[in-house]
């Protein structure tokens, strides 16, 4: 589970973030102002700017390049309230007084701004207008309001953590998202709608997906759906560019299902991408540089994206390096102003659209018993441009398993035949083979997970702590077997985080190489964490008073070794887990 929009402003500034409320009852009467917002370039770089912080939106814009700016975050001042707010603050209404001066300079500079509701201290504390809100009438006037004050022609709406699962909500949102077009088009005015949300390295999380069917049924049109490329807190070490770029084609796979009438360009010029400058909240494994920001630009404008971004305007300096998921400063090397200057160029380049293509291998895995064949059908698609000659490739078959194409070239739009074939000495686990397309354009991968039948096992003793003891597991300090609170038996046990530790227990299990398992572990408290590492990675937590499954699928490597862990957050109070296994 990913923490977006910071951790350290969750658990230290989160009253900041947060703020208070009041009501707005029905479309204000600045819904009959003059329809003359200026709708967007067709593709637009527009950073986040904080406006929880004390700058000014029009000088940091100014000093930094940006003629364009996502402005985060409008939400309630109290949960339960109908009125807007710039970051929940009674002292910032959305008004003239508010911004207004700040914003108009932009505008008449050629620029704008996207105001953008929600944000994760929002969607966590209720506070987000759709969730705090259960009148879908005042929810749609709090976004006319915004966009006759301003005169804007984009609405933003950061969806993320618990407005993620508050089906309510999100109900709510897309039909007053409904209303409100079908306002501005009775109006004559340029209004679009944008989803922020957070993403795998593979394409949105169901969880998000859902918001966008949702929208789908109620008729909601989604212009721009802009996925956060950082905070993935999944125990990998990422190069953060290329996961941008695979994110991002996941979700085009995604809405090409979603949207099926839409053209390979209507689909591009409907994604955003939104990176985090430096080390993100999860730490150094997760480092957007520069260099990431320009290829990331170059891509997103050969592919004709719609929305490039990152979080956030305060950050993009080099003044604490070594810090991760500061609001003010990248936490690596850099010039002010580096990642800005590095994705200017996507405003005024936009649309370049060359030629390129998608592969994708039907089914994506299948099991066979040692000794035995199995097929599948690897198909290719032109995403952009014009069908080109593709070189396809299939690598990380183990000893005693033969993988080949047929045929071995193809030309986008045309498939190939993957055939696969195991000795009798397979040694029995879960093989990740990677095909991968070459062509003038560049490449690109997808993954055919086979599986060869044996013996497995788990490897995980006392996973229930019924022997009373903590053998063979090792814990950080405060670390015990309790008698209460437990999910099953008689005995659980207690994780104990302080300000320097996360209380963390770990024990060594010896599993199959290159097997895919899933554990599973009940935990309970603030911030518990569950997942493996060593030989294989992976992690899942919640933030829960009751028992709460967690779920955590990995794949072994080579060695078949690894750490199995639990643990809470610095100064957050003792977890409990119970009933830990490996299937």
């Amino acid at each position: 589970m990913r923490l977006h929009r910071s951790v350290q402003a969750v658990l230290t500034a989160g009253a900041t973030l947060a703020a208070s409320a009041g009501l707005m009852a029905g479309v204000s009467s600045a819904a009959t102002a003059a329809p003359t917002a200026t709708a967007l370039p067709a593709h637009v770089f527009a950073p986040y700017f904080e406006a929880y912080s004390s700058d000014n939106p029009a000088t940091l814009a100014g000093q930094s390049g940006n003629k364009y700016l996502s402005m985060a975050f409008v939400q309630a001042a109290t949960k339960g309230s109908c009125t807007a707010y710039w970051n929940g603050s009674t002292s910032t209404p959305i008004a003239a007084s508010s911004y207004g001066s700040q914003i108009s300079s932009i505008q008449a500079g050629g620029g704008d701004v996207i105001p953008s509701f929600g944000g994760y201290a929002a969607d966590n504390g209720g506070t987000e207008i759709a969730d705090s809100c259960t009148d879908v009438n005042q929810i749609a006037a709090q976004y006319e309001s915004v966009i006759t004050t301003y005169n804007v022609s984009r609405i933003d709406l950061d969806t993320e953590d618990n407005s993620l699962t508050n089906t309510a909500g999100i109900d709510r949102r897309n039909k007053a998202v409904k209303l409100v077009e079908d306002w501005a088009a009775a109006n004559g005015r340029n209004v679009q709608f944008s989803y922020t949300l957070p993403t795998t390295t593979s394409g949105l999380a169901d969880s998000g997906l859902a918001v966008l069917q949702n929208a789908v049924s109620n008729g909601a049109r989604i212009d721009v759906v802009n996925i956060m490329a950082f905070d993935y807190y999944d125990g990998a070490t990422h190069e953060m560019g290329t996961d941008a770029e695979n994110a991002a084609s996941g979700l085009y796979s995604q809405l090409a299902n979603l949207y099926p009438s839409k053209t390979p360009a209507q689909l591009w010029s409907s994604i955003g991408i939104t990176l985090m400058p430096g080390i993100d909240d999860y730490g150094a494994a997760e480092t957007t540089t520069v260099a990431d920001m320009a290829t990331v630009q170059n891509w997103a404008t050969a592919k004709g994206v719609n929305t490039l971004s990152f979080w956030a305007l305060e950050r993009d300096n080099g003044g604490c390096v070594g810090t991760a998921g500061s609001d003010t400063c990248s936490g690596i090397a850099q010039n002010t102003w580096d990642f800005s200057h590095a994705g200017e160029p996507f405003t005024s380049g936009g649309g370049v659209v060359t030629n390129d293509f998608s592969l994708t291998a039907s089914p994506a895995s299948g099991s066979v018993q040692p000794g035995s064949s199995t097929s599948a059908t690897v198909s290719t698609a032109v995403t952009a441009g014009s069908a080109q000659s593709v070189a396809l490739s299939v690598s990380g078959a183990p000893a005693g398993v033969t993988a080949s194409l047929s045929p071995a070239s193809v030309t986008a739009g045309a498939s190939s035949t993957l055939n696969i074939s195991t000795t009798t000495a397979t040694p029995a686990g879960s093989y990740p083979l990677t095909i991968t397309g070459s062509a003038a354009s560049g490449s690109h991968s997808a993954t055919y997970t086979l599986t060869v039948a044996g013996t497995t096992t788990s490897g995980l003793a006392n996973g229930g702590f019924e022997s009373g003891s903590l053998s063979p597991w090792t814990c950080q300090p405060g670390g015990a077997v309790v008698s209460t609170p437990v999910h099953s038996g008689s005995h659980a046990l207690q994780v104990t985080p302080s300000a320097s530790q996360t209380g963390e227990c770990d024990q060594s299990v010896t599993l199959l190489p290159n097997h895919a398992y899933t554990l599973t572990g009940w935990v309970q408290g603030s911030y518990a964490y569950i997942g493996v590492s060593g030989g294989a990675t992976g992690s899942s937590w919640t933030n829960s008073s009751s028992w709460t499954q967690l779920s955590v699928p990995f794949t072994t490597d080579a060695t078949g070794k690894a750490t199995v862990y639990v643990h809470g957050w610095y100064g957050q109070g003792n977890v409990y887990a119970d009933d830990f296994a490996i299937s």
